[in-house]
């Protein structure tokens, strides 16, 4: 029989802490793709309030030349949220804030579409203790067209000095 070791919460992990100076260039975090379903419009519909009918009425969209309804660009947006994938698991240490973001909206996503979200590192900027890194966020659709891109920018700390 062997001896147990005490159970530490803090070393039960995904993946190790990355701290600002550890990511590269290039460097991408794919986050799950995800079909756009009607309980996707409505859970969107019910956090945001958005009540224009583009967004929630299949006949208003039809009676306009669309297959049905049209996705807010918000709800686009939120597929590039970092926590969706390991991204946010690897900087649970050396995150201090989430401090901008800027998107364009290139192209229409409707009920039934699927989407595929991606973070990739653009820019590392050092600071003395802490730096900002910009992930540039794509989202493609089944098709393979760039449905929305932008940028995102987290201030990471730097690894700490063993004292």
């Amino acid at each position: 029989m062997t001896q147990e070791t005490k159970f530490d919460p803090t070393q039960h992990r995904m993946v190790e802490t990355k701290w600002f100076e550890d990511f590269k260039m290039g460097e991408r975090f794919v986050l799950p793709s995800r079909t756009m379903t009607d309980g996707v419009f409505a859970a969107f519909q019910a956090a945001s309030g958005d009540n224009h009918p583009v967004h929630y009425d299949v006949e208003y969209c039809r009676a306009r030349g669309m297959p049905h309804m049209l996705a807010h660009g918000f709800q686009i947006l939120a597929q590039t949220c970092g926590g969706a994938g390991l991204f946010a698991y690897y900087v649970e240490d050396s995150l201090k804030g989430f401090i901008e973001q800027s998107s364009r909206f290139l192209g229409m996503v409707f009920v039934g579409d699927t989407v595929y979200p991606a973070l990739e590192v653009i820019e590392l900027v050092p600071n003395r203790t802490t730096g900002v890194l910009t992930l540039r966020v794509t989202v493609h659709n089944q098709r393979g067209e760039l449905v929305m891109d932008g940028l995102q920018k987290y201030l990471l700390k730097k690894r700490p000095v063993a004292a």
